[in-house]
């Protein structure tokens, strides 16, 4: 029902992930139907391979399985959908139910011509894959804007091989900060354990000005942190400091290492991030909803560009959720209502109250009113807003690059298992639900050079 008009809004994707809550289905089981629904918009469109044709069959049956009880627990829930919505989602019920009873006749039609037409216009006319775009000429100052694969996901997890290769009904777009190096996963590295969507793409942007201040911080904070050899002077120094009047003149010694770099980036970032937004508004990725996560000037990349689509047309039912880590970006309440406009299901702000290197890079400015976002909760409430403290893992900037796996367990998004032994983390509704204090955002399915001028969060 959702992609019938080759469009699958996001904001129905946030609905039938509520429908699937409510029901007390787990949404990893719906995304099974997704699954299904493109088996049967493509299977007219390419061969499969031996494996793919068995991974397909296998879907086939666990879904066949799962019908049964959903007919039974949609009967159930569907009075209480309608009653939560207060009957606006009873069109959906009603007209929902006769592809539950008739999913033949229903798949069918999906891998006729109908099907297709339906393909061309979810997905684009070629494909919709991000990876194979790229910008036709310089936008402003930006030198690089590209998009590259992401953790390939496989059908039958780590005892399977079959790697998904055809276009999904939602995307993931995760952006990195800064790099370290110029190895070739050096913007996926942060990512390797990420595993929101079956179709994840990395952004690859200005990567000289990033390594840049990449090997800016590193060497900046081998610098700090030789000055602090001492466990007390650590203290005084990196840990202190969130609430000294003065910064050690040692550290101010050493402002002209990562000033520059810091400035420029953060001014390529806010471009990057509206350029961003011009290729969601294109409809690039097809007619799908898209997922954002990123870190440190990653977060400012998004928070940039649903700033510049809050301020456009048709611009809604394109975000699905976005998570924003340790966002060097303002915490004004007024411009992050304006984003929550946008997002169609959650808006994640990650921050840490002890990272003193971002604090620190943000001595030479007035603080932006509101604060900084990657330093404090936002000041506001609603609904689909989560602030996240992560000050038990982050204590400097720098942490963000190192423990982001760690990171997105505690913000319990999907992750898959690393060399390292990082559990698995299922989530029935991640970015979903709101959340008791006592909660962990997305768990609670189970309980019901720095800029000198104050123009750069302006």
């Amino acid at each position: 029902i959702a992609v019938q008009e080759g469009e699958y809004d996001a904001r129905w994707r946030v609905l039938i992930r509520k429908m699937s809550e409510i029901i007390g289905c787990h949404f990893e089981e719906m995304e099974l139907y997704e699954i299904t629904v493109i088996h049967c918009l493509t299977r007219d469109q390419q061969n499969q391979s031996d494996a793919e044709k068995k991974a397909s069959k296998s879907r086939e049956r666990i879904v066949k399985a799962k019908r049964y009880a959903l007919i039974g627990l949609a009967t159930i829930g569907g009075g209480a959908l309608i009653g939560v919505t207060g009957g606006l989602a009873a069109p959906l019920i009603t007209s929902g139910l006769a592809p539950l009873f008739g999913t033949s006749a229903f798949l069918t039609a999906m891998g006729g011509v109908a099907g297709a037409a339906t393909m061309g216009t979810l997905f684009g006319a070629a494909g919709a894959s991000l990876a194979g775009y790229k910008m036709n000429k310089r936008v402003g100052e930006i030198e690089e804007f590209a998009f590259g694969q992401l953790c390939p996901y496989t059908d039958n997890g780590r005892d399977g091989l079959t790697m998904v290769t055809t276009p999904q009904l939602d995307v993931t777009i995760a952006i990195s900060g800064w790099i370290k190096d110029e190895r070739e996963d050096n913007f996926t590295r942060s990512w390797k354990v990420l595993s929101c969507s079956r179709e994840q793409y990395y952004l690859r942007y200005e990567s000289s000005y990033l390594l840049e201040l990449g090997r800016a911080l590193e060497y900046f904070m081998s610098i700090a942190l030789g000055m602090a050899a001492q466990e007390a002077l650590k203290y005084t120094i990196l840990s202190g400091i969130m609430t000294a009047i003065a910064w050690p003149a040692g550290l101010l010694g050493l402002a002209n290492v990562i000033d520059n770099p810091w400035g420029v980036c953060c001014r390529r970032s806010a471009q990057v991030g509206k350029h961003l937004a011009e290729v969601l508004l294109k409809r690039e990725h097809g007619r799908r909803p898209v997922t954002l996560i990123g870190y440190s000037l990653g977060a400012r990349v998004i928070f940039y560009c649903l700033r510049e689509m809050s301020e456009r047309e048709n611009s809604t039912g394109l975000v699905q959720d976005a998570i924003l880590i340790g966002s060097p970006c303002t915490g004004n309440p007024e411009k992050w209502k304006k984003i929550m406009q946008i997002v169609a299901g959650t808006v994640i702000n990650g921050y840490s109250k002890t990272d003193w290197l971002l604090r620190f890079l943000y001595r030479a400015l007035s603080m932006p009113r509101g604060g900084v976002a990657g330093l404090q909760a936002l000041e506001f409430e609603h609904p689909r807003l989560q602030n996240v403290d992560l000050s038990d893992i982050v204590t400097g900037h720098s942490d963000y690059y190192d423990h982001m796996p760690h990171i997105l367990k505690k913000l319990k998004i999907r992750v898959v298992e690393d060399p390292e032994g990082l559990p698995v983390t299922r989530s029935d509704s991640h970015l979903a639900v709101p959340v008791t204090n006592n909660e962990t955002p997305m768990t609670k399915s189970q309980s019901d050079s720095v800029l000198l001028n104050n123009n750069i969060d302006k």
